[in-house]
């Protein structure tokens, strides 16, 4: 407020009849508009073949950064499985173990029986490792890079070891 009447003391303004051409008359013109620039920057990008950012191919990939991002998928996909399942056995006429005959009836080889079954427990393997490991991430342990990537690949290979054991031998 001190600036807005100090500014229109020195232009001799009074406040009963303002005059508010005195704000304006500071204003530089603009060189270019803005609409000018970003076709100067869409263009120039596009010469260069840059991606627009951010965008998948401007990162280096890692180990961490496939973790997260399968932990999440991993999280997301058994959640709307559970959801899947849990509304079929709301809507659909029989019971479960009608549906669970209805599968022994195909007749399918121990081998396609053994993949799907690897198929469905090593994502709930995986999220269930890297569950843990986020927990003691929790706790305060395991942050230095050496170790991120140890319990990473330590993560990846217990949950083979476990999906390849359940679906198999069980």
């Amino acid at each position: 407020m001190a600036l807005l009447l100090r500014t229109m003391a020195r232009q001799g303004v009074s406040l009963s009849r303002p005059h508010y051409s005195v704000f304006y008359r500071q204003a530089a013109p603009m060189g270019t508009t803005a609409k000018e620039e970003m076709n100067k920057f869409w263009s120039k990008n596009a010469k260069l073949s840059r991606p627009m950012s951010p965008h998948l191919t401007i990162y280096k990939w890692s180990v961490p950064m496939m973790m997260s991002i399968t932990f999440r998928g991993t999280g997301v996909g058994l959640s709307g499985a559970i959801s899947a399942f849990a509304l079929a056995a709301l809507v659909l006429p029989e019971s479960y173990p009608h549906y669970l005959d209805l599968i022994h009836s195909l007749s399918v080889g121990p081998y396609l029986l053994g993949l799907a079954k690897f198929a469905l427990v090593l994502p709930a393997s995986f999220h269930t490792y890297n569950g843990i490991r986020h927990l003691c991430w929790d706790l305060g342990k395991g942050f230095r890079i050496p170790e991120v990537y140890r319990t990473g690949y330590t993560v990846i290979g217990l949950s083979v070891i476990t999906s390849i054991a359940v679906a198999f031998f069980l």
